[in-house]
């Protein structure tokens, strides 16, 4: 029996692969219900390794390679690629994403108009990167908390973790030094006279905006990147810079109705780049930053492979022993 602490998106992929190679795996989680896991319920649900390296490490892009494959197994995935856009007085923003990230290709207003006509004539250059996607956070947590379960997982919910388990996938709660707390913060609008259908980023000096699509005219805005350990609601400050920007995207975004707003705590290391640390007989998976859905995948799969390494390992030195 493996056990895990934490049953947000890192704890159930984990679980996953561990179970689909044959281990019987228990989760304790604190929370009621998957919407408890907060950082994982208000995440974006990007899959846009490219897009992430303008700020991310190149460890961060290679590992967020292989997830939209990962998700498709389990979860519908929106395979239509990630816009990235800037206004003229902003072009800059354009030209320094371009020099940081690979996979794309620059499209013209024509170009941009094709692929969103929502978009037409508001911008005059952008980048596409045609081999990124997006999924609906929530819907991927219910659907792998479900599948995982099916393969025999057992969730204990409001249930503590043990003082001792074998993998601990509990983000900032976990006793792990060495994290600090990344504020995200993040709008749901409902626009019904926008048709977006895919994500979209606005570079900003100050405040980039990505948006993602939920279907049915509803969207999620995002996200603030805050050196906070602050539970607290949304400020105003952001909430107004978060719109503000939607509105430069958008003229009709100003008319949505923002339908809800959330703030999550996002565990990073000093490096942002998140891993497998050990100790004592714990495994922790930790320090997913902003990359939880698109990096969880690949920390899990060396999970797994470590723990049946380890017990390959030592049924060959018991072997030698007897």
């Amino acid at each position: 029996m493996i056990t895990i602490a934490g049953a947000g998106v890192a704890g159930l992929a984990c679980a996953y692969e561990l179970a689909r190679r044959g281990a019987a795996v228990t989760i304790y989680e604190a929370g009621a219900a998957p919407s408890d896991n907060l950082s994982s319920w208000f995440a974006g649900g990007m899959l846009a390794p490219w897009c992430e390296g303008e700020t991310a490490e190149p460890e961060v892009v290679r590992l967020g390679q292989g997830a939209i494959t990962w998700w498709e197994q389990i979860t519908p995935v929106t395979k239509r690629g990630t816009l990235v856009v800037a206004p003229p007085r902003d072009r800059a923003e354009l030209t320094r994403f371009a020099r940081r990230t690979e996979a794309h290709r620059t499209v013209d207003s024509a170009e941009i108009a094709t692929l969103e006509p929502a978009l037409q004539g508001r911008f005059t250059s952008g980048l596409f990167f045609a081999d990124e996607a997006h999924l609906d956070p929530r819907r991927a947590l219910l659907d792998l908390t479900s599948t995982v379960q099916e393969m025999g997982v057992s969730i204990l919910y409001d249930t503590p973790a043990p003082p001792t388990v074998d993998v601990d996938c509990r983000g900032m709660a976990s006793s792990l030094p060495g994290l600090r707390p990344i504020r995200g913060e993040m709008a749901v609008i409902e626009a019904p006279e926008v048709e977006i259908t895919r994500t979209l980023r606005l570079l900003h000096p100050r405040i980039p905006l990505y948006l993602v699509p939920r279907g049915d005219g509803v969207y999620m805005i995002g996200a603030t990147m805050i050196e906070s350990g602050a539970w607290t609601p949304i400020t105003v400050r952001s909430l107004l810079e978060l719109l503000g920007a939607a509105f430069a995207l958008h003229p009709a975004l100003a008319e949505a109705s923002v339908i809800e707003t959330g703030v999550g705590l996002r565990p990073a290391f000093d490096d942002n780049i998140p891993r497998l640390t050990h100790v004592g007989e714990t495994t922790h998976v930790n320090g997913l930053y902003r990359h939880g859905f698109l990096i969880a995948p690949a920390l899990a799969t060396q999970l797994a492979q470590h723990f049946f390494q380890e017990h390959s390992d030592e049924h060959s030195r018991q072997r030698r022993t007897a």
